[in-house]
């Protein structure tokens, strides 16, 4: 009969989409364990779901190569900081989220002492980076990957790997019909929206939000029944869409309510990222916009391999949304991509179509519930029974069957 453990969980989530998925995972853990005590870095939907926060996301989302090196001495705080509680309170396991530049690292530390790391949501060694899958595979345990392809390059490359599903999936929900979302705005049933996503970091919205108003305007210059709305990130405070749409009184700012319009938007404006696959889930065509510091995006295109940088394109293995990238990402060209959306029919029909079939490749919902088993099965198995041993000894076992 196998053990079972309550256990101590440390989390590290450093962004928005961390937050969500780790939220979510925490909600699939303690309905199947009720006893697990979570701690470590989450923002608002994980501290709602009991975790109890050594530092919040918002305090980690920081945007390109310079952007990190600008903050590093805080950086080295916090990897610091976690270390010593690491110590302290012995965690019966690490669950990584994404955020490789920093969990990466923090995985390295934590397996020289001893302690047992999954990381859930893949560092996309796919698009870049490759030569962290050696470190991966020397540092993880298991990794839970969220795109079927994922589970095949680990394999190959030697890394326990087990697809789970998308766990957008398992949280995105409209919650609303389209006639009750749009009379709460005072929108007419007959009037098309223009739906801006400019991300869910101050400098991702510094960036892309003008030259969606811009090119909003542009088009509704042409189109008077269009109308926008504005999905702001609730990591965000409102003053930072405040500044910019001060003089844009007819431009609509939501909170909350991302995901139904997402749904009931006509086309979308997506900062590059995961919103572009939730924006696919809701069947919504989108141009995908991707704007950063241009050094950093510089040496970033040294590094990527891959010829798409939207996550929508990527899984549907080919180009099948635009995407405008740096200075492409002009109000003159956002405004050329969008128009074919609201005026060909045809070409719009098309594009929902292969919107579809990106959402079935993320497979069904239950994403969380699915990860949320074998974690649990990883702690059944009586690994961390002698942790406190293995960790003065310096002995580990390496890998559990629940992830082979």
């Amino acid at each position: 009969m196998k053990a079972t453990v309550s256990g101590k969980i440390m989390m590290i989530a450093g962004e928005a989409s961390g937050d969500t998925h780790g939220a979510n995972l925490m909600a699939a853990l303690k309905k199947k364990r009720p006893g697990l005590v979570f701690f470590g870095i989450g923002g608002d939907r994980m501290i709602s779901e009991g975790l109890e926060p050594v530092y919040h996301i918002r305090q980690m989302a920081f945007l390109g190569f310079f952007e990190v090196i600008r903050h590093f001495p805080f950086i080295r705080k916090v990897f610091k900081t976690m270390h010593r509680i690491l110590d302290e309170r012995l965690p019966d396991l690490v669950i990584l989220i994404d955020y490789p530049g920093f969990n990466l690292k923090f995985a390295e530390q934590a397996r020289k002492k001893g302690f047992r790391i999954i990381y859930y949501i893949s560092p996309q060694i796919w698009a870049w980076g490759r030569g962290r899958i050696k470190k991966i595979r020397e540092n993880v345990d298991c990794i839970l990957v969220i795109f079927p392809f994922e589970e095949i390059l680990y394999r190959k490359a030697g890394v326990p790997a087990v697809f789970v599903g998308h766990p957008l999936k398992d949280s995105f929900d409209p919650g609303v019909s389209r006639r009750d979302f749009l009379n709460h705005y005072g929108v007419g049933p007959e009037t098309r929206i223009l739906g801006l996503f400019p991300g869910s970091r101050n400098q991702e919205v510094e960036r892309l939000l003008p030259v969606m108003v811009q090119a909003f305007e542009r088009l509704r210059s042409e189109m008077p029944d269009l109308e926008a709305m504005v999905g702001q990130a609730n990591t965000l405070p409102d003053s930072l869409y405040s500044d910019m749409l001060g003089g844009h009184d007819r431009i609509i700012r939501l909170r909350d309510q991302t995901h139904a319009l997402m749904k009931y938007c006509d086309v979308a404006l997506v900062a590059s990222g995961t919103a572009t696959l939730e924006t696919a889930m809701a069947g919504t065509p989108m141009v995908v916009l991707y704007k950063m510091a241009p050094l950093s995006f510089f040496i970033g295109r040294l590094l990527v391999r891959i010829p798409d940088i939207g996550l929508v394109n990527i899984v549907a293995g080919r180009r099948i949304v635009p995407e405008l990238v740096q200075g492409d990402a002009s109000p003159d060209r956002i405004f050329h991509a969008v128009k074919p959306f609201l005026t060909d029919e045809a070409y719009n029909r098309r594009t929902r179509k292969e919107l579809l079939r990106v959402n079935q490749k993320l497979g069904g919902r239950g994403a969380s519930g699915r990860a949320a088993a074998r974690i649990l099965d990883f702690l059944d198995e009586g690994k961390f029974l002698n942790s406190r041993k293995e960790k003065c000894t310096g002995r580990t076992s390496r890998r559990s069957s629940s992830c082979s």
